[in-house]
């Protein structure tokens, strides 16, 4: 398949959206439909379009933000939501819902500095923080350039880009932000949606990425993806072990290396700011949800058939698009979890032992 950009992709997926909705609980039956996170929307949306050439059942992939397709599997308007952000206990457990991991992936800073190779830039989270607080404004300012030796900067002002959705893409980052910036941690804080102190925002990793492509002295954050398609200049960041890191599916792997999947609740696990020398610091799991109780059990089946054909045979688009596969223990312990989505007090999933 010949690559097209996520930004036409999106224009794209916005006109299918809107036949989705309108599609919800009229379906044909060899359809399914999922909504959420704009992360994971470039792997979803290609092990779709593989797993229908190979007679497998089409999912019609909603990709509106981590916040709404909570939303929307709450209310049961799809089969499955999607969510970087993994849900809090409390809350799945009021709706019934199951929560399990799909796939890994990276969030990375994307620059458009004229005259400035943005690959080579180097930039520490502080300092990134810093200029989401608007205390750093200029892309020529002496902290930048401290680090940049040798770097003609621009004195171009910085213009950010935030996501103005709820965002599990954005409670990655802010999480990040918060964990080595205190002033960031205590005047914006974590979480899907927070009061940004600068910069303008745009709805979704595509809206982010065209923000940036569109603006001069333009900085934003997005999956990897959304980068590598784009052709956007990506900085290396300074990791918890003080090395300077690019973005790259090693990266992402070397960060998920040492999370204790086993013990997680909810298997909710944290690989923000992780320890190794080879470490991409903004690395994240992207989180699906279940109703635990199925009004339409046949429809729950379809979509853990789907991420099951994903799991064994969806790691060549995962290499492509620099997303990292679940280990193979986590995927069996994925497929475990499945059988607690019941139906007459039965288990759907046809693997439950």
């Amino acid at each position: 398949m010949k690559s097209t950009t996520i930004l036409r992709r999106a224009a794209v997926g916005a006109i299918a959206v809107i036949a989705a909705i309108c599609a919800v609980g009229t379906a044909a039956a060899d359809e399914f439909t999922g909504a959420g996170a704009t992360f994971p929307a470039p792997i979803y949306t290609r092990w779709a379009e593989q797993y229908a050439a190979q007679g497998g059942d089409t999912l019609n992939y909603q990709a509106i933000g981590s916040g709404a397709g909570v939303t929307q599997i709450i209310n049961r308007t799809v089969d499955f939501g999607a969510s970087d952000a993994a849900v809090a206990p409390e809350r799945l457990a009021s709706n019934r819902l199951l929560q399990f991991p799909a796939v890994i992936g990276g969030v990375v800073i994307a620059v458009n500095i004229p005259g400035v190779d943005g690959n080579n830039l180097k930039l520490t989270g502080p300092i990134i923080a810093d200029i989401y607080l608007g205390r750093i404004r200029m892309w020529n300012d002496r902290r930048i350039a401290a680090i940049n030796p040798g770097v003609s900067l621009p004195a171009i002002a910085i213009a950010p880009a935030y996501r103005s959705d709820g965002s599990g893409t954005t409670s990655i980052f802010t999480n990040y932000l918060s964990a080595v910036s205190l002033p960031f941690q205590t005047t914006t804080g974590a979480g899907t949606s927070v009061s940004w102190r600068a910069g303008i925002g745009a709805p979704g990793n595509a809206g982010v990425a065209g923000a940036v492509r569109n603006t001069r002295g333009g900085m934003g954050y997005v999956e990897y993806a959304y980068a590598t398609e784009n052709n956007m200049q990506t900085p290396q960041i300074q990791n918890r072990a003080g090395q300077w890191i690019r973005p790259s599916a090693q990266a992402f792997a070397a960060a998920a290396s040492g999370v204790n999947w086993a013990n997680a609740p909810n298997m909710a696990v944290s690989m923000i700011n992780a320890g190794g020398a080879q470490s991409w610091p903004i690395t994240g799991a992207t989180y699906i949800y279940l109703p635990l109780n199925p009004t339409d059990s046949t429809r729950s089946l379809k979509v853990m058939q789907f991420f099951d054909w994903a799991f064994r045979n969806g790691q060549p688009a995962a290499d492509q698009l620099h997303y990292i596969m679940l280990p193979e223990a986590v995927r069996n312990q994925v497929r475990q979890r499945w059988c607690q989505v019941q139906s007459g007090g039965r288990p759907v999933w046809t693997g439950c032992r």
